[in-house]
């Protein structure tokens, strides 16, 4: 999954914003609106950069380099670079690096040079959001696994629901970089052209979509675990919690993909890839996850999934006392 802040050349071709940018990539090549913006401190003395600016100049991917401009009091310089693809292009994030990590560090005066600007800023965001994304992910789990082996006191069902949410989380994601950044059926849905994940989306759908599935997680394991208590037996207690709360479940996701597939018909491309991904997650999470995976898990667990430390079996009942008792609470 490639991250980035959506620009006008991903927006709808129907926008004046869009319109320009096609003008301006036609005539100075698709870089000219992605400039990277290097500054340095030149000090009282003032600096030469000459040796900075021609090894940008020559290096990969690079257009063209500007002349340095120094400020009133010769304390501070810059110059701009435009690369030769645009900020969308996976080849512009590579160059950002390489000048920072290999380019800039070789020549002499490199070492207080930086690269920014809003392409380089946006790069920077997208990086520092890709590597705080798996601890995210990991104190979501961690505080959920808390609260759920609280809920329904048993170790096994907590670890199963972590894993099953992350399971149909992993799914929206891989639709989600299917469809637009790979492009498949991606003009279907009103993606105009192939892009990368605006940055923030993935972080926002992971605790929210977390919190949607462990809402369904909960509603049918408690009807699962009464009916247990109740007759101590796995097989019917799986059975007849699924068979209660499936149209519960269903049909209050079928209400929120309805609702999340609305932002499909809005022109802003960040907003729809966030609604397409709600709506794939609650989609898949409520069928096939909390359906079919999570009841045929239970079943090969067996009792197995009631296990806590420190606390007896539950001892099945008969069967004709378990009828008796169900016979008696129908009426």
């Amino acid at each position: 999954m490639r991250l980035s802040l959506p620009d006008a050349s991903v927006q709808p071709h129907d926008r004046s914003s869009y319109t320009s940018y096609k003008i301006l990539s036609e005539g100075f090549g698709p870089g000219y609106g992605a400039p990277l913006i290097l500054a340095t401190e030149t000090g009282s003395k003032g600096a030469d950069l000459g040796p900075v600016v021609a090894a940008v100049s020559k290096a990969e991917g690079i257009a063209y380099v500007s002349q340095p401009q120094v400020s009133k009091d010769g304390q501070a310089a810059t110059f701009m670079a435009f690369p030769r693809t645009g900020s969308q292009d996976e080849a512009t994030t590579d160059l950002v690096h390489t000048l920072r990590d290999d380019v800039l560090p070789q020549v002499n005066g490199g070492d207080g040079v930086y690269v920014g600007g809003p392409n380089a800023a946006s790069i920077d965001f997208a990086d520092d959001i890709g590597s705080r994304l798996p601890l995210m992910v990991a104190i979501v789990i961690a505080l959920s696994l808390a609260l759920l082996i609280g809920l329904v006191r048993s170790v096994t069902i907590a670890l199963q629901a972590a894993v099953m949410n992350l399971l149909s989380i992993g799914a929206a994601y891989g639709v989600l970089v299917a469809i637009v950044q790979w492009g498949w059926l991606g003009s279907a849905l009103g993606f105009t052209t192939d892009m990368p994940i605006t940055t923030w989306v993935p972080m926002m759908m992971f605790p929210l979509l977390f919190g949607l599935s462990m809402d369904y997680e909960v509603f049918l394991i408690s009807r699962v675990r009464e009916e247990y208590e109740r007759i101590g037996d796995n097989r019917q207690a799986v059975t007849y919690g699924l068979a209660r709360t499936a149209r519960v479940i269903t049909a209050a996701a079928a209400i929120m993909v309805v609702v999340f597939g609305t932002s499909l018909l809005g022109p802003d491309v960040a907003v729809k890839q966030m609604g397409l991904g709600m709506a794939v997650a609650v989609l898949i999470d409520a069928t096939v996850v909390r359906m079919i995976l999570v009841p045929a898990v239970m079943e090969l667990c067996g009792k197995a999934n009631w296990w806590m430390p420190g606390r007896r079996t539950v001892q099945p009942a008969t069967p004709v006392a378990a009828v008796a008792v169900g016979e008696e609470n129908r009426v």
